[in-house]
């Protein structure tokens, strides 16, 4: 399933002789007619009704073939009545649209014929390793089904796309949607529109064009899709060398698919056609969706782009269905409201992984070595989650198991790809160089020229983010391939050449990770025998440091830098070809070095201290792995050590060493219950940096931890999860503003985000916070019930816009907190209008610390008594209310209407006055208040004989009553006490 694909098969064929289509054999077989066949129906003798064709070339009426396939109680592939023949599905009939023009359709079909044979002999065949001296084979018999889920991982975007890895290693049935390639057109029951373009996401190798290749031939053969007249696979490396002239759609199928020559304009509009377009991330066309020319005429000449674009959002060909693959950093070129549905490849899970080695190796002991040394390392057992991976494993691992060759099995990557360039370079130099095998280290000076060459190219693609080269690129670099394929054989499984369109060709290194390892070597290269102009120009400084440790640490920082870490792995094939094993592995491909223990002693010293301020805390991460690739596990061992501990608030934890343990938590296989990062014994950097765990938590407390925009990026992420289990998160207590919770409202808006909690008290936010909120508030993917927004200066704008998307049919919030906001009586009539909505939830609302006045809870009485109004808890402290508002609440306790069951109007000038007129309606039989805070109202003794019938009413429900910090004085305490005496008295706690 890792295997190549054979693009050798992607010349054009000669169709001048070729074998006759079925419908032809067939009619040359019965002898009758071709006029007499489509007169009548085979199977009720009668002028046909509704015609229609099976593969096998037998007319029938849609209803006889229909009940004839009905009764014989087949729904897939099913013999023909007329000769027997094995038919296409029912779904795979070819309707005649007129009686007319039956002959020109049956034309059509032998074209169509032609097509599929050539589609099957494009991908029935792949070969592995490279198409020039791979092994050809039939996908059929190697393919193994690989794991695709419907929608994809959000934070892909801002990820390496190993790390990326390392997320989907934990793979989580349970918030997956799994689907098969073949199905990806079909839509599910609970979708209202059909699917007509979709977007398909992966890492590079991890299978996305073998499942298009698997699509295809399934549909050539037969077997499934039939619905679709016909498929047209275009590449983008095929796309890219015509990226400046002039096309119609129809010259583009014409010109990539000469079987498709004497198709016509006429018969694409009445044609079921799906293009699939594999590789958007190795496109170097501009696809510009909002300042296109409008395309509706499949004759018309334009662009390559716009005739993308203009195809994509349904202007030409609308019925057409579209299939988009890319690696996720690319694939944000198309617009979300272009895309139907959103799948994502996620490679191999741990059980398709062993099938892969036991399938490869007859050897069953050998497969089993294999594969319980794959497990043995974390870096290995995740990066064989790509089916390119695995090949390069059981390539070096076999290699190393079934020959004379000693020494330790690979652990790092480091380890795996520098003996994957000796081992590829031994079995070449074998190859044309026959005689006994050589030492892997005898790389000759051909071997090291080319190989320096392909780094060179592997570097400066690297930072521009090109995967693909052209023939110009590789001259810029002095790279000629063909003389390196005669004279040291490297290039053919480690760097492959494509012939595409018009025999042009274009080169790619097998897998993006082999790119970076070659990048790598070569910047060490250049180290080591001081070639400062490229040093310079990469860490933009002027370079004339020797020293490893230095060296090292620059390159580092300069990785850090980077917004996705389209660096990282770069950087752990670095330190990891520091060490003294690998350097000699790979002789004087590095130049000489005197690496002492000390200096890479040194070297490690400096990651564990390295200071990265205002850098994601997901970047530190790779620190760790830096280390790890430099074979220094002792933060491993000391962070499992920690994880163990039942002390864990003593161990004071470093700033890398809390890199590791964010790594190690959010790579568990249990999710953490809560991550409270006040609990750790750290300084802020280093609680900071523990951030990422969030990911693998359910509860998040990053309060008071000096958080940013940096620090969002990484929480919305982590919402942004198909796998995310965080159901509660507090961030309150940070200077966030309005930028950073920006970000972090993107995560909500995620349909993977599974939030129901949020608190940001005291996040420095303004109405602009409030303006994005009602966004997430009112839509239909959001599951938040619980809304802290405290201490903010959101002011009546900002609740304004909150209001409007409170009333939404799809708003789950039950619980919202605005104390502390700056709010007037205008938010009161904004949120008073939420209070009589229908479709409003609001259960507990908390307006405490406002200047609402009396005017305000005057708006709120009103409503308070609505029918819709489900109100239970309202928290009015210190708004500055007079009686008035106790005479306007007093309607609302005695409404057979009202909800209350919890009031807080603590810290007001209430006096007694307003107390008295509260009682009154507190003895209704209709009120079911059960909390009532009256702490600081300027109360005394009047208030408690006023309450006082009220705690002995047979009718009462009061629970608790709070009346401290008010001058009640001994008589008005007794009067209490012997009131919560009487047998009707329900009170619980009292407060005086």
């Amino acid at each position: 399933m890792f295997l190549q694909s054979d693009t050798s098969a992607n010349r054009p064929i000669d169709f001048k002789v070729h074998q006759a289509s079925a419908a032809e054999r067939q009619r040359k077989r019965s002898g009758v007619s071709e006029e007499a066949q489509l007169s009548c129906c085979a199977l009720c003798q009668d002028v046909l009704k509704d015609p229609v064709s099976t593969s096998c070339g037998h007319w029938f009426c849609r209803q006889c073939i229909s009940s004839y396939w009905d009764k014989s109680a087949s729904s897939g592939d099913s013999s023909c009545p007329q000769c027997g023949e094995r038919s296409r599905t029912r779904a795979g009939l070819q309707t005649a649209s007129q009686s007319s023009c039956v002959q020109t359709d049956v034309g059509l079909q032998e074209v169509l014929d032609e097509h599929k044979i050539s589609l099957r002999r494009r991908c029935e065949r792949v070969s592995e390793g490279s198409d020039g001296t791979g092994s050809r084979t039939l996908l059929n018999t190697i393919y193994t089904e690989l794991y695709i889920t419907e929608g994809q991982s959000e934070e892909v975007h801002t990820q390496h796309e190993v790390r990326q890895l390392e997320t989907a290693s934990k793979m989580d049935a349970f918030h997956d949607t799994p689907i098969r390639c073949q199905d990806i057109f079909k839509a599910s029951p609970d979708q209202q529109r059909p699917i007509r373009v979709v977007l398909t996401n992966g890492v590079a190798g991890v299978g996305k064009t073998f499942s298009v290749q698997k699509f295809t031939l399934d549909w050539a053969e037969g077997l499934e899709n039939q619905h679709v007249s016909v498929v047209v696979l275009l590449s983008f490396r095929e796309l890219n060398l015509i990226r400046d002239e002039q096309y119609s759609l129809l010259e583009l199928l014409h010109v990539f698919h000469p079987t498709l020559q004497k198709v016509t304009a006429e018969k694409l509009d009445v044609s079921q056609l799906l293009f699939i377009f594999d590789g958007l991330d190795e496109s170097r066309l501009s696809l510009d969706f909002t300042n296109r020319k409008l395309l509706s005429d499949v004759t018309q000449k334009s662009s390559v782009s716009q005739l993308l674009t203009n195809l994509i959002q349904g202007n030409l060909l609308p019925s057409a269905l579209v299939w988009i693959t890319s690696r996720p950093a690319a694939a944000n070129q198309i617009p979300p409201t272009c895309v139907d549905r959103l799948t994502e490849v996620r490679g191999f899970t741990d059980a398709q992984k062993e099938e892969y080695f036991r399938r490869r190796f007859s050897d069953e002991e050998l497969s089993s070595r294999i594969i319980s040394h794959m497990k043995t390392s974390r870096s290995l057992h995740i990066m064989c989650s790509i089916p390119v991976f695995c090949w390069i494993t059981a390539t070096v691992l076999e290699h190393m198991l079934t020959t004379e060759q000693r020494g330790e099995l690979p652990k790092t990557l480091t380890d795996m790809y520098s003996h994957f360039l000796l081992v590829q370079t031994k079995r070449k130099k074998n190859k044309y160089h026959e005689g006994h095998e050589t030492s892997p280290q005898e790389l000759t000076e051909a071997d090291r020229e080319v190989l320096l060459k392909l780094g060179r190219l592997a570097f400066k693609h690297l930072e521009k983010g090109n995967i693909m080269f052209y023939q110009e690129d590789l001259e810029q670099c002095g790279l000629d391939v063909t003389e390196a394929s005669v004279y040291s054989g490297v290039c053919t499984e480690i760097f492959k050449r494509e012939c595409v369109i018009f025999q042009k060709p274009v080169y790619c290194f097998v897998h993006l990770s082999i790119q970076e390892f070659l990048a790598a070597v070569y910047m060490f290269h250049c180290h080591t025998n001081m070639t400062a102009k490229e040093l310079e120009d990469f860490l933009r400084i002027d370079y004339n440091e020797s020293s490893l440790n230095v060296f090292l640490k620059r390159v580092m920082k300069k990785s850090l830098q980077s917004n996705n870490g389209h660096l990282d792995l770069f950087v752990r094939f670095l330190h990891g070809l520091s060490l003294e094993s690998n350097e000699r592995l790979l002789g004087g491909l590095l130049g000489q070095t005197e690496n002492s223990p000390e200096i890479i002693q040194r070297a490690i010293n400096n990651l564990k201290k390295m200071n990265i301020d205002e850098i994601s805390p997901d970047r530190s991460i790779n620190i760790f792995h830096c280390l790890m690739e430099m074979n220094d596990f002792s933060l491993f061992q000391e962070i499992q050590k920690f994880l163990k501990s039942e002390n864990r608030s003593e161990k004071e934890l470093s700033e890398i060493q809390c890199s590791a343990l964010a790594f190690m938590l959010q790579m568990s296989v249990e999710a953490l219950d809560e991550l409270d990062l006040q609990k750790y014994n750290t300084s802020e950097r280093g609680r900071q940096r523990l951030i990422p765990a969030v990911r693998n938590c359910r509860k998040a407390r990053l309060t008071g931890c000096g958080l940013s925009e940096t620090h969002c990026e990484v929480v919305a992420s982590a919402l942004k999860s198909n796998s995310s289990h965080l159901t509660e998160l507090d961030m309150s207590n940070n200077e966030l503003q309005d930028s950073a919770v920006k970000l972090l409202f993107d995560g909500l808006q995620s349909p993977n985000c599974q939030l129901e909690t949020l608190r940001l008290s005291c996040c420095f936010l303004s109405e602009r916070s409030c303006e994005v909120l009602s966004s997430v508030l009112s839509s239909q993917s959001s599951n938040l019930t619980d809304l802290d927004l405290s201490n903010n200066n959101l002011q009546d704008s900002g609740v304004i816009l909150v209001s409007a998307a409170l009333q939404s049919p799809d708003c789950t919030i039950k619980t919202l907190r605005l104390s502390g906001c700056f709010l007037s009586q205008r938010s009161c009539i904004s949120l008073s209008s939420v209070l009589s909505s229908q479709s409003s939830c609001l259960r507990v609302l908390d307006l405490s610390n406002n200047n609402l006045q009396d005017s305000g809870v005057k708006f709120l009485s009103t409503e308070l008594q609505s029918p819709h109004c489900t109100l239970e808890s309202l928290r009015l402290s210190d708004c500055f209310l007079s009686e008035r508002s106790c005479e306007a609440l007093s309607s609302v306790f005695s409404s057979h209407s009202s909800g209350l069951r919890e009031v807080d109007l603590s810290n007001n000038n209430l006096h007694d006055s307003g107390v008295k007129l509260m009682s009154s309606a507190l003895q209704s039989p209709h009120c079911i208040l059960e909390t009532l805070r009256l702490s600081g109202c300027f109360l005394s003794e009047r208030s408690c004989e006023a309450l006082s019938p009220v705690l002995s009413s047979q009718s009462s429900s009061m629970r608790e009553l709070d009346l401290s910090d008010n001058d009640l004085g001994d008589s008005g305490v007794m009067c209490l006490s012997t009131a919560v005496e009487t047998p009707h008295c329900k009170l619980e706690t009292l407060r005086s």
